[in-house]
């Protein structure tokens, strides 16, 4: 009889802030921020510290390849987010339900940057492949793709209300683009470096542009078409207008203005972001002239020395009533971070009183800060910290319940629910290595780098005490059983670099100032070694201990009460890592830095099996309580599953971005948690669904198969010529979902004609006299051909339709061309059907106008097609006008506004920030010294009451 397995699925993650891998962004509403963490996406309340809403892709089997890269929000109305992913995916999600409305492909490696248009109907996505794709967010399908750049897309933005975008590179040039004519306008150099990103104003004035050079470059943008009175050329769009000196020496990471254009933030790529004030027009003209009145003075003091000199110099005509950039652009402040920043993003809201913006910042030590800046000062106001580490997971530990776990990490630890991932405590500590409940969960154990044992109180939090236990690193803490397997007041067993192995008994000691009797240690064994101690573990039934050496890579194991030597393992090439006994006492199980698992027996102390297991070094290695199921994971990413007594692999599981360093099983083995270097907490939960061992076997060597072929079509495909000037491409890409949609709609159509060739048989035989009852093929689902034909077509995405008709043999498109004279008359299908002719005849044109049987075909669509599409163009506008009465109707019967009523909104926001700028404030104190509070206060009060007048009447 085939034996089945239970199989195990992920079940949560909990732990991760924010990534360092993508950059931060507001929701469309501005209240939530936006957070990369690994693949999903995380919603937080600034002000709450809490994370209100998790946007997670719909795959239950996660892999590194869908870490979110970068993400962007629409600044319309409407509710959409974007995310770009490392394998060139981008997904499409409605922030409200939370839900992924749209996958679309077309990067064929990471997404760098995303950026939506400022009405929201679609966006722009840059990768790392060096190409630029324009997608319909109203279609969800790519529009088209732009080439040109040699290297890295770093970042990209609209101009000219969305008609153009410029974009920059790793390359050191910058490329603008008209979207409507689908060409490059201009190539900007001068960079002596990569550019790493650019921004424009919200008014769009000025564009910026950073990269490792030590100043900032600024351009001029043209607004209207007739600027060539002012030095501008006939096709350029942007004009250098002057560079700044930066602050810091770091390259620049982020440049980005706040909403309302008067300051400008400039990252860089360690711990400070340098915000610089954005004057208006008559500030920076008046800054203008006091610096020309400066030069004045100067020239005429440096003329004034000169008058007596016969050959006195040439003085420089006084320069021309100019504004540059050092006049509209001054630093304001330098703002300096604990950790190094990886991103930041300003509040699109309007800013407190007496505030301009608030700025948010993302670390690269799992945290996410808020800055409220002001004209004199840059405060904290919001730090997010607490539901995660600063630093890499050492290791995880639960309790013989499975309701708490525990997770050390270079300075905290932290108490964990496991059911919901929700942090329960955290603790001060120091660099935690291992760790271990002690029974009644009252109390833990942390061994740390510097050799102290620290005793931790899980109820209140606190650290009680801490024991210097070794002079070198606490490698393992192991409690002792009892002879029948369960855990209680034995003690524990420590293991260290300082080659001692360290036997402790529990005791209550009365400490002064405290009420009741607290827990502590007394070191009662020692065993001395002749290495470092690597790993230690006892036997479930106390019997005996197991210590892996570190010089000879040997495992010894000891009788437990005596110490005398037992058992010699010795058959790794490296250090042995990780190691634990079944719980009969049978196995034993090692997992080295060689990459390989070695089962032995713990009765003669012979190898049962050796199994190269991961790729990179085995980090932890655990077995399920009752069983011989091995968990192992290692520097691979990847945890597997493994039968110990078949020597058989059960299952890998993928999810984990980085090296896993450590693992815990729970009592009852339903779940397994661990912790890798990434940050994230992982559960797998042990479900009902059962597999066999041949199945997995046979998708595994289809996945292989499947990434082969992926790999050789890369590897193989010819190189693409970019040329200089920028060129238009497909959006999308050959995929394994565009593949099987091609192999469906032949299927189809080959079923289809097959039936309708049984149907004219049918009729003909029941015009013969010879008819029978006919039978329909069962496949087809009762749908005529025709319908089944459509029924395939209409299943593809929307973003695939163009790949999917790309593959199709010329012969099927002809056989598909046939029913979309039939398909056109369907009112609901008029969109996709001119779609598919569209894309038929632009891939097949050479060949259509070469095929005489073609032609009329193609007449009687051009007929039809013309006719349907205007029926539907008048129908579209019919309603649109309808609207627009109906609009108008509600607009005479009631005071709503709706009528301009986004541009008014942002007019008194605008007047409110200017009412309440500090700079204006500071002006009228010192033109009106004598009656400055009661003015001002006056002005402020009179004004907003026009204001709320103003909002009332219109």
């Amino acid at each position: 009889m085939v034996k089945a397995y239970l199989r195990y699925e992920p079940a949560i993650s909990f732990g991760v802030i924010a990534s360092p891998d993508g950059n931060i962004t507001y929701d469309p509403s501005g209240r939530h921020l936006l957070a990369p963490a690994l693949e999903k996406i995380s919603l937080w309340d600034l002000k709450k510290g809490l994370s209100t809403k998790t946007f997670s892709p719909s795959t239950s089997r996660a892999s590194h390849g869908l870490a979110v890269t970068s993400v962007a929000s629409s600044s319309s109305p409407s509710t959409s987010i974007a995310s770009g992913h490392a394998d060139g995916s981008i997904r499409l999600w409605d922030c409200e339900r939370g839900t992924c409305e749209a996958t679309l492909n077309g990067h064929k490696s990471a997404v760098t940057v995303l950026q939506y248009n400022p009405a929201g109907s679609f966006f722009a996505s840059g990768g790392k492949d060096c190409d630029i794709i324009i997608w319909d967010v109203i279609g969800e399908a790519g529009l088209f793709r732009l080439r040109g750049h040699r290297d890295q897309v770093t970042d990209l933005v609209f101009i000219d209300s969305g008609k153009k975008l410029v974009t920059c590179s790793k390359d050191k040039f910058l490329r603008v683009w008209d979207l409507e004519t689908q060409h490059c306008l201009q190539i900007v150099g001068g960079h002596r470096s990569e550019i790493w990103s650019l921004d424009v104003d919200p008014k769009g004035r000025f564009l910026v542009c950073g990269s490792a050079d030590p100043e900032l470059r600024f351009y001029h943008v043209r607004q209207e078409a007739g600027e060539e009175a002012e030095n501008w050329s006939k096709w350029d769009v942007l004009k250098p207008f002057g560079e700044i000196q930066r602050q810091g020496k770091d390259r620049v990471a982020t440049l980005r203005f706040n909403s309302s254009g008067s300051l400008l933030a400039c990252q860089v790529a360690g711990r400070t972001v340098e915000i610089y004030r954005v004057l208006d027009e008559t500030e920076a003209v008046r800054k203008a002239k006091r610096r020309i009145n400066r030069k004045k003075k100067d020239k005429s003091l440096a003329k004034e020395s000169t008058e007596g000199d016969l050959n006195g110099t040439i003085v420089d005509p006084v320069p021309s009533m100019e504004v540059t950039v050092s006049d509209v652009f001054k630093v304001l402040h330098v703002l300096r971070a604990s950790k190094k920043i990886v991103s930041i993003a300003f509040s699109p809201l309007p800013s407190p009183k007496d505030s301009l913006a608030s700025l948010s910042l993302s670390l690269n030590n799992n945290m996410l800060e808020t800055y409220l800046i002001d004209a004199n000062k840059a405060s904290k106001i919001y730090s997010i910290e607490l539901p995660g580490h600063r630093s890499v997971i050492r290791s995880v530990t639960l309790n013989p319940e499975g309701n708490l776990l525990l997770s050390t990490s270079h300075n905290a630890v932290k108490i964990w629910n496991p059911s919901t991932g929700m942090c329960l405590r955290t603790i001060e500590s120091g660099y935690g290595l291992c760790s271990a409940f002690v029974p009644g969960n009252r109390y833990a154990l942390v061994g740390t780098r510097t050799g102290s044992l620290e005793i931790v109180d899980v109820g209140s939090g606190t650290t009680i005490e801490g024991v210097e236990a070794h002079t070198g690193q606490i490698k393992s803490i192991v409690p002792i059983p009892d002879e029948d397997g369960s855990v209680s007041g034995n003690g524990f067993v420590t293991g260290a670099d300082d080659n001692d192995v360290k036997f402790w008994e529990y005791q209550l000691v009365q400490r002064p100032g405290h009420d009741s009797k607290q827990l502590s240690v007394t070191n009662v064994r020692t065993l001395k070694m002749d290495d470092s101690v690597v790993s230690l573990c006892v036997s479930p039934d106390g019997k005996y201990v197991a210590v892996a050496l570190l010089g000879d890579n040997k495992v010894k194991v000891f009788y437990l009460d005596t110490l005398k030597l037992f058992l010699s393992l010795h058959g790794h090439s490296l250090p042995v890592f990780c190691m634990d006994i079944s719980s009969d006492g049978d196995l034993i199980v090692t997992g080295s830095a060689d990459k390989t698992l070695k089962i032995w027996g713990l009765d003669f102390g012979d190898i049962h099996k050796t199994i190269f297991a991961h790729a990179d070094s085995v980090m932890d290695v655990k077995f399920v309580k009752n069983t011989h199921y091995v968990f192992s994971v290692g520097k691979d990413r990847l945890v597997k599953y493994w039968d110990a007594d078949k020597f058989e692999l059960l299952l890998t599981l993928e999810g984990h971005h980085a090296e896993i360093w450590c693992l815990t099983v729970s009592s009852r083995g339903d779940f397994i948690v661990t912790g890798p270097h990434d940050r994230s907490i992982r559960r797998w939960d042990r479900t009902e669904e059962p597999f066999f061992l041949e199945e997995e076997k046979e998708k595994r060597l289809e996945e292989m198969f499947e990434s082969d072929l992926d790999n050789a079509d890369n590897r193989y495909a010819p190189p693409e010529s970019v040329p200089e000037e920028g060129a238009v491409g497909i959006a999308g890409k050959k995929t394994k979902e565009t593949v099987t949609a091609t192999d469906a709609i032949i299927d189809a159509l080959d079923t289809a004609e097959e039936e309708t060739k049984r149907i004219e048989q049918q009729k003909e035989e029941e015009r013969n006299g010879k008819g029978g009852v006919f039978q329909p093929n069962v496949l087809m689902r009762g749908m005529p051909p025709s319908e089944y034909v459509l029924h395939s077509v209409s299943s593809v995405p929307t973003n695939d339709l163009e790949q999917t008709l790309l593959a199709l043999p010329f012969s099927d498109a002809l056989k598909l061309m046939s029913y979309l004279k039939e398909w056109a008359l369907i009112p609901g299908q008029v969109e996709l059907v001119s779609r598919i002719c569209t894309g038929l005849v632009q891939i097949h044109h050479n060949q259509l106008s070469a095929t005489p049987s073609a032609r009329p075909l193609l007449t009687t669509l051009k007929d039809t097609f013309y006719q349907r599409v205007k029926d539907c163009k008048d129908t579209i506008g019919f309603n649109l006008a309808a609207m627009d009465y109906i609009k108008e109707l509600l607009v005479m019967k009631s005071d709503a506004p709706f009528r301009d009523a986004d541009a008014k909104l942002k007019e008194i926001r605008m007047l409110l920030s200017k009412r309440a700028d500090p700079t204006q404030v500071t002006e009228r104190r010192k033109k009106k010294r004598q009656k400055t509070s009661f003015k001002w206060l006056v002005g402020t009060s009179s004004n907003m009451d026009v204001g709320v007048h103003f909002s009332k009447h219109n």
